[in-house]
């Protein structure tokens, strides 16, 4: 049986403008809900409510209304142990820069209340590969080491959900790779992962599960694949043997949805397409097919059309 890890209802935030008659909807009657185990990812543009979402369940910013529950606490009465379920991996380097790692995961396991007995410093440190420097000062880190430190630090008191901010901004392709191997297992594990991430290729990889929001509105919510099937253009790129811009017909090749570059012939085609006919129309000119390869929809595109489509759908 599937059980939401977090639901969300008609969750709104309001800023006050300068004036008092302006007010700025942050969050528009957010209705989300996050299955347990799930690797899920949340997408937008800068600005779009992502942050504010997270800044909300993690207990940093203040809803208008709506409600939170989140690993079966209701945000608004049960705070303590909503921030007990969550581990939060902001975007900020934030913690101080003369303690050692093993110092700042000491102090924050301190910080939850977690028995010295009890705590796994060791284990995490080795896990994110940070024992050889666990005690130099955290200033002395490079980025991405900083960047293992931060999920290392939401790790101390083992949250049944990981909430990651932007979690690779600035990591080298090498560490990025260790860093989600390390998120992967945990999720594999049963740990809850909600990822915002600006690398959409990270986002189609790993996650199982995502919800695209656009000022303030979930615009799109579905498993990954059913994602994938809503814009399912395919570019179809024909190589010849020679320049065919002479050749073929470029008029009727437009109303094929196909153009022609040089030697070239290109046909973006869904679900209703001509691929048959513009074959034959080369075919006929006796012009030789030298190759045939085709781009499926990515996610990045999928985003674009979305909040383009929502964009229109405001004007």
């Amino acid at each position: 049986m599937n059980t939401n890890i977090i639901s969300i209802n008609k969750l709104c935030k309001k800023y006050q403008g300068l004036h008092k008659e302006k007010v700025f909807v942050a969050l528009d009657s957010i209705d989300l809900d996050i299955l347990q185990g799930s690797f899920f990812g949340l997408l937008g543009a800068n600005g779009a409510g992502k942050s504010t979402l997270i800044n909300i369940l993690s207990g940093i910013t203040n809803k208008t209304s709506g409600s939170c529950i989140i690993n079966g606490y209701n945000l608004d009465f049960e705070q303590n142990q909503v921030k007990l379920s969550l581990g939060v991996v902001p975007q900020e380097i934030v913690f101080d820069p003369f303690f050692t790692a093993r110092q700042i995961l000491e102090n924050h396991a301190g910080y939850f209340g977690i028995a010295k007995g009890q705590r796994k410093t060791d284990e995490i440190l080795h896990a994110l590969s940070l024992e050889n420097k666990a005690d130099l000062p955290s200033r002395s880190l490079s980025g991405g080491m900083k960047r293992r430190l931060l999920i290392a630090k939401a790790l101390v008191h083992s949250p049944k959900i990981l909430i990651l901010d932007e979690p690779t901004a600035g990591v080298d392709i090498e560490l990025r790779e260790q860093l989600w191997q390390y998120v992967i297992k945990l999720n594999k594990a049963g740990t809850t992962i909600l990822l915002t991430t600006h690398y959409i290729e990270e986002a189609e990889k790993m996650c199982s599960h995502i919800a695209v929001i656009n000022r303030g509105t979930i615009i799109a919510n579905d498993v990954k694949e059913k994602l994938l099937l809503l814009f399912d253009d395919k570019i179809l790129t024909i190589k010849l043997n020679k320049a065919a811009d002479k050749i073929l017909d470029a008029i009727y090749l437009n109303k094929l949805n196909a153009k022609i570059e040089v030697d070239k012939v290109i046909i973006k085609y869904g679900k209703h397409h001509h691929i048959n006919d513009v074959i034959c129309h080369i075919v006929e000119r006796k012009l030789t097919i030298t190759d045939i390869s085709t781009t499926e929809s990515k996610l990045e595109d999928i985003l674009k059309c979305l909040i383009h489509r929502d964009l229109e759908s405001h004007d």
